[in-house]
């Protein structure tokens, strides 16, 4: 019981914490949040199994995080409304050609990012974007002014 205790305390923590980092995903990290994330990994597994080495410890806190993670998806189901507080709202980060800094700043994106990722979805210039949106899951939604190119999303190549 005490591993299933300490694997829902670490569950909650990791969890709060992603929600603290932002949208950002696993291509956008640099070398040393890639090792910081690993190393987290370990320190949780070590939190959790608190040298309890045997195939039962691990089934057990597997199965607490995989729950936990299940209670999230069915209550974000069953109850819309707290759907924007578990797994956020989307952000507009471009309006009409126009950046919004205030919103970049929030996610700690820059420009160079911005237009990086417009180049990807094969937008010449930030003057054709009529609305760009940085969804939940890290993807920038690109919305042109022109109603004749199709809308596209545009999706992070994890680094791995």
């Amino acid at each position: 019981m005490d591993i299933v205790l300490r694997a829902t305390a670490m569950f909650a923590l990791l969890y709060l914490l992603i929600r603290l980092l932002g949208k950002r995903e696993l291509g956008q990290m640099t070398p040393f949040e890639l090792v910081l994330l690993v190393v987290m990994g370990d320190l949780i597994q070590q939190g959790v199994t608190h040298n309890d080495f045997s195939l039962t410890g691990a089934l057990l806190a597997i199965s607490t995080f995989a729950f936990w993670a299940l209670v999230l998806s069915w209550v974000t189901y069953l109850f819309p409304s707290a759907k924007d507080f578990l797994e956020g709202t989307p952000r507009v980060i471009v309006r009409d050609g126009e950046i919004m800094t205030g919103n970049l700043r929030r996610d700690r994106l820059t420009r160079d990012e911005i237009l990086s990722e417009m180049r990807l979805a094969g937008i010449a210039r930030l003057s054709s974007v009529a609305w760009a949106i940085l969804e939940p899951q890290g993807k920038i939604s690109f919305i042109r002014k022109d109603d004749q190119a199709p809308q596209r999303d545009v999706e992070h190549s994890p680094a791995l």
